[in-house]
């Protein structure tokens, strides 16, 4: 592999690192920020959602412009969103403006999110395309975990604006480099932008993940929580039926008669359902519950994060020989068993009660990780990478948007906040739902994937097939 590509590599890893330890490094930070800002537990909830539902619903849209674009240039200008906001993030005064720029720090990250497996899909062939995405997932998976061991040690040590703080140095240098070594690439016949389809998608989102998180302050049946997820089911059907007659839909409905687009698509939501918001949640039990302080949580996770950066390498080499389904449907089945692992953790156990389910969860994640990338760009043609990505990111981030919200809920309403016994009923709730839905998920995706490889080559001629309707 060329010098060039190296440098390719490092930069869009580290920049997609960045982007995602920005969802998991305030797990632990948020008791923190919801003393120093005295904010209620909802709006500790759009602290990490506002972030997560502002790249659902725009990374779609940030794929079809990498397409147009070119992808080193919206990739560059995601980044200079990020830094910029991730700035007025360390500044903020207020619940309401460090949620506001959250929001807009999402917005720069999906830019970046959607352009980088392009970028990559691009520049790497062959062999070198499966190493390349090995190594990106290896580290963004361990990003997953890393965030809230590095979460506590910055607000042990500094503050917890630091944690925000730290991305406007490495935003620059990474902006810097993108402009300077990273080639250009676009989509040779470009559509048109659906702005309708985006903003009905972003304000469907919105309004179900503001149920969801209301729901239990306001009560179920009330008035506005009602009208919100009833607004968003309505909000969803009207962009079905507006991408069904778009001319360039930026999300094309006949790619989901794909099976393998589907079952990838599956596996990239029920993943985020499942991982990202238990690692809220034990880092919460852990500190509230156990004690522990945010740099003693964090190091509590280490074990799961040391696993990830063990198995991901070696699950990127395999994935070239493996159906997808093998590390994708294993890997969710076994993040399941991990759940199931921490059930029957009593308030008075030690954190080694959780050890086996940690250890077990790192296996998982290291295997779906690389294997998640690989297949995201191999369900369709090489020159609809950015699409494809800004797709299944996009139901990534919908994931954790809509898994914070719900298993949210349902902590909420389970957990007494200031009783460990409470907390712990809470951390049983959630791990039992994010359980089933991890489960359920991988039986469906099997026979979706099929016999389907890391290469687009089985797909190509299925995609670029006009679909009747």
């Amino acid at each position: 592999m060329t010098a060039a590509r190296w440098v390719t590599l490092a930069v869009v890893s580290a920049a997609t690192a960045m982007l995602l330890l920005d969802v998991t490094i305030v797990y632990v930070a948020l008791p923190a920020i919801q003393q120093d800002l005295g904010a209620s537990f909802a709006s500790m909830q759009w602290v990490i959602d506002a972030y997560t539902v502002a790249l659902a619903a725009t990374l779609l849209g940030a794929g079809a412009l990498a397409d147009r674009l070119g992808r080193r240039v919206v990739f560059a200008a995601g980044l200079a969103v990020f830094t910029i906001f991730s700035a007025l993030c360390g500044l903020a005064g207020s619940a309401l403006v460090l949620d506001l720029a959250r929001g807009a720090q999402g917005i720069g990250a999906a830019a970046m999110f959607a352009a980088s497996l392009a970028i990559l899909a691009h520049e790497f062939r062959g062999a070198e395309r499966g190493f390349a995405l090995g190594v990106w997932g290896a580290i963004t998976g361990a990003a997953l975990a890393v965030g809230p061991l590095l979460g506590g040690l910055v607000v042990d040590g500094l503050s917890w604006r630091w944690i925000f703080l730290v991305n406007v140095p490495l935003g620059i240098v990474l902006v810097i480099a993108t402009l300077r070594a990273l080639p250009e690439s676009r989509e040779p016949r470009p559509g048109r932008l659906d702005v309708a389809g985006m903003v009905l998608f972003g304000a469907a989102t919105f309004l179900a993940v503001l149920g969801l998180i209301r729901g239990n302050e306001d009560g179920w049946g009330s008035a506005p929580i009602v009208a919100a997820l009833v607004g968003a089911g309505l909000l969803f059907v009207a962009f079905v039926a507006v991408e069904r007659r778009a001319e360039a839909p930026m999300l094309p409905l006949a790619l989901f008669r794909i099976p393998a687009f589907s079952g990838t698509a599956l596996i990239a939501f029920a993943q985020s359902v499942a991982i990202y918001p238990l690692l809220l949640f034990l880092a919460i039990y852990l500190q509230n519950a156990l004690g522990y302080t945010p740099t003693e949580a964090g190091l509590r996770l280490l074990p799961m994060t040391l696993l990830i950066l063990a198995v991901a390498p070696i699950s990127g080499k395999l994935t070239g020989r493996l159906t997808l389904r093998v590390p994708l449907v294993g890997g969710l089945v076994l993040f399941g068993i991990a759940l199931f692992a921490m059930r029957g953790i009593a308030p008075e156990d030690e954190w080694t009660r959780l050890l086996p389910g940690l250890l077990i969860g790192g296996v998982a994640v290291g295997m779906i990780s690389p294997a998640l990338a690989a297949a995201m760009v191999a369900v369709l043609p090489v020159e609809r990478s950015g699409l494809s990505s800004g797709i299944n990111n996009t139901f990534r981030q919908l994931g954790i948007a809509i898994g914070i919200a719900g298993l949210g809920a349902i902590f909420d309403h389970h957990a007494d906040v200031g009783t460990a016994a409470g907390i712990t009923h809470g951390l049983h709730a959630v791990g039992l739902v994010a359980a089933i839905v991890a489960v359920v998920a991988a039986a469906v995706a099997w026979p979706l994937l099929g016999r389907q490889r890391s290469t687009p080559a089985a797909t190509t001629a299925a995609a670029e097939r006009p679909a009747a309707g």
